[in-house]
């Protein structure tokens, strides 16, 4: 009879989860259905192009298509993605999917059908948050689902700027939450699905390879061997399935040109804010010095500052940047966490550790869009209710990171959206993270080798430093400059330096976020 009880109060319970989470979810839905009418970016147009691409035209020429600029440029598993979408778009309104009629197409019917996909794609965001967080306690549930579900920056990335970023992260976080789980073979088996959705979140793929090597093929060689030949057969037949027409057709070199694009040059358009901001700027402010010394320092025929996708890499005084050399500085920056999972693989530690990985890849990799701050910043969320330090490490980052988006949404009839955007989630992070951690609790670090260090240092309510206090009103003064005052005073002079001011001041963020989370995984044990 009693274990009845419990049984029927775990169902009761567990009901009352899944309620809650669905109505954050619906929450967000109709706050992204208000967005419908907002800016698009040519991402819409690109992904309405592939619904073109896959529906119009047989497998064999969905890689070589060049009607539209716009080319498809993601693996198989999102052009089959994109083919599944386009069934229901003609079915709907056939011009959306008609390869040359449809051209930058935009009657209301593609705009409600696209935007309406990526609402129903983030179900797939919301089951992922629902598999790591379904053990925890209620706070920490809703906390996480407040971060993620309704991240500021999803709704500025996904629904008004246009990508399926959500649904992307949503697999990540599946196979996160099976990796957590201890089911190293589902995490893994997900893991390459989602290479096979979008390669770029490849970068995390040398912590994977370490933790499942020692912790899913340990314990002696020949169980080891037989679990790694299990798990290379399982990833194997993943990419079979992805690419394997591909290599039957003959097609799989233009597949990798479409897939790694190395001539579109270190940087994006907006300069992310990451390592290489500070090394343009090193060269530029090396090249005014030398020229005001009397010497001949050549200014490069392609230039950063001009806000366009340049095709290469120009520098005037410091050493040419390569594909090569920032795939080495990822590598070596990504060593110390390498070493970490080698030496002791936690299930634990392993969403720190791929948050690390996004971080190391955002700040040192190739032609960086800033948008690729989401691969780090929500799976950083499930870290952030663990300690006081996460916590507000967190409340700074996820504040920097979304600023760092406002460049993309340039209209004037969006700026109050990113802003209260900003503000509301910037309240409801201090609200939740101030009754997470409320005067006197005790929230040790766990798996730190000093832990009544730890203990101490985590004592007391959620209140950040004046550091952090004085760079959030340096945050202010830089929008009331590049929104107000610049236009005032330099009028269309330097149009670029307001967006090379936010990306210069949001990376002394990125930085300090990539030291502490570098730092937090050496100290663990």
């Amino acid at each position: 009879m009693g274990k009845q009880k419990i049984s029927s109060k775990g169902v009761q319970n567990s009901c009352c989860t899944i309620a809650t989470l669905w109505w954050f979810y619906l929450v967000a839905a109709c706050i992204k259905v208000l967005l419908f009418p907002s800016y698009r970016s040519t991402d819409f147009e690109v992904h309405r192009n592939w619904l073109a691409v896959t529906h119009s035209l047989p497998l064999s020429q969905w890689y070589f298509d060049e009607t539209s600029p716009w080319t498809l440029d993601y693996p198989p598993f999102f052009a089959h993605f994109e083919h599944f979408l386009s069934m229901f778009a003609h079915f709907i309104d056939p011009k959306i999917v008609h390869l040359q009629e449809g051209l930058n197409y935009s009657a209301n019917t593609v705009v409600y059908f696209q935007r309406g996909s990526v609402i129903v794609s983030d179900l797939c965001l919301l089951y992922g948050v629902y598999r790591l967080t379904r053990n925890l306690d209620s706070r920490k549930q809703k906390l996480i689902w407040l971060l993620t579900i309704w991240s500021p920056m999803l709704f500025i990335v996904d629904h008004v700027h246009f990508q399926y970023n959500g649904f992307l992260i949503g697999i990540l976080l599946i196979s996160l939450s099976y990796l957590e789980e201890g089911r190293d073979l589902l995490g893994g088996f997900f893991f390459a699905v989602l290479l096979c959705f979008k390669h770029l979140f490849a970068v995390a793929a040398p912590v994977y390879f370490v933790y499942l090597l020692r912790h899913y093929c340990g314990g002696g060689i020949g169980r080891g061997f037989i679990r790694l030949l299990i798990m290379g057969g399982m990833v194997a037949a993943v990419f079979a399935v992805a690419f394997g027409p591909f290599f039957h057709l003959g097609q799989i070199q233009q597949v990798i040109r479409r897939l790694f694009p190395f001539g579109r040059g270190l940087c994006h358009a907006y300069w992310a804010p990451n390592f290489w901001v500070f090394y343009i700027m090193s060269d530029k402010g090396l090249a005014f010095v030398l020229r005001r010394l009397g010497l001949n320092v050549q200014t490069p025929t392609a230039t950063f500052t001009a806000g366009l996708v340049g095709d290469s890499s120009p520098f005037s005084v410091l050493p040419q940047v390569t594909p090569l050399m920032t795939f080495m500085m990822v590598l070596l920056a990504l060593s110390p966490c390498l070493l970490k999972a080698w030496k002791n693989p936690q299930p634990q530690m392993i969403s720190r550790w791929v948050a690390y990985a996004y971080t190391c890849g955002f700040l040192f990799g190739w032609h960086v869009h800033e948008k690729a701050s989401l691969h780090f910043v929500i799976p950083l969320a499930i870290v952030a209710v663990q300690t006081l330090e996460d916590a507000k490490h967190y409340f700074l980052l996820s504040i920097v990171s979304c600023y760092s988006l406002f460049p993309l949404l340039f209209e004037a009839q969006e700026y109050p959206i990113k802003v209260l955007l900003l503000l509301l989630h910037s309240i409801l992070m201090w609200s939740a993270f101030s009754a997470q951690f409320p005067d006197g609790a005790e929230t040790a670090r766990p798996h730190t080798e000093k832990k009544v260090d730890r203990h101490e240092s985590s004592k007391g309510s959620f209140v950040i430093g004046w550091i952090e206090k004085l760079y959030l009103v340096g945050l202010v003064t830089v929008e009331i400059w590049g929104q107000f005052l610049h236009p005032l005073v330099l009028g269309d002079k330097l149009a670029f330096a307001p967006l090379m001011l936010i990306s210069i001041y949001c990376a002394f963020v990125i930085m300090y976020s990539w030291i502490w989370q570098l730092t937090s995984i050496v100290k663990s044990r």
